[in-house]
């Protein structure tokens, strides 16, 4: 019996049988693909100070972590105390994405050991700003 020495070769366009080992769709979606994620960082001006900024939906936001430690920080207990404050008016930050978070640890804009972050609206920064400043 002779053995062919070639295999058959199989394009990714290759149709191999109904059952298909190949799919013209992908099977997910990357996060970084989606219309409403962007990755791209940006430094951008608050009260004179530089701070890390994602394009969400359209919306400019700000890292919540890092303006707490430029800003808040000396004016409330704590960074739950802020999140007590944005409940209490009606903030709601947005969640960062993994790779968010890498970014904004590779700038140095939350701690190294930081796993998790939220951003927020310049306009609800600036409500919580005020009711820090004003309370």
């Amino acid at each position: 019996m002779a053995v062919s020495a070639t295999p058959p070769v199989l394009s990714p366009t290759s149709n191999p049988g109904s059952g298909g080992l190949f799919r013209s769709d992908p099977l997910y979606t990357s996060p970084a693909e989606s219309p409403r994620l962007n990755n791209e960082c940006k430094m951008v001006e608050v009260h004179g100070v530089k701070v890390a900024s994602f394009t969400v939906d359209g919306q400019e936001l700000i890292c919540l972590p890092q303006v707490f430690d430029l800003f808040l920080k000396h004016l409330v207990g704590g960074l739950h105390t802020v999140y007590t404050k944005l409940k209490r008016l009606d903030i709601s930050p947005v969640v960062c994405t993994v790779e968010q978070v890498r970014i904004l640890r590779g700038l140095g804009a939350i701690q190294p050991g930081v796993n998790r972050c939220k951003l927020i609206t310049r306009k609800d920064f600036e409500a919580l700003y005020n009711d820090c400043t004003n309370a």
